[in-house]
């Protein structure tokens, strides 16, 4: 076949290579995932400490008692 445009040819799956700039960075999304996790872990802890206070308890008891009054 004369004149016929050539077929392009793609990488097989699994063969493509990333540019060296970007082979750095292979694990990225998995470490910010991390550091996400661990940040809501210990905000989640300082909640706790702090939810545990008597004076914080004493607050939320009597907003709840507020809400749920009638009158």
């Amino acid at each position: 076949m004369q004149g016929a445009a050539p077929v392009p040819r793609f990488p097989r799956p699994g063969r493509f290579r990333l540019p060296l700039g970007l082979r750095s960075e292979t694990g990225a999304a998995t470490a910010e995932y991390a550091v996400a996790t661990m940040a809501a872990v210990g905000f989640a802890g300082l909640l706790i400490v702090i939810l545990r206070g008597d004076e914080v308890r004493g607050i939320l008891t009597d907003l709840v008692r507020n809400a749920l009054s009638v009158g």
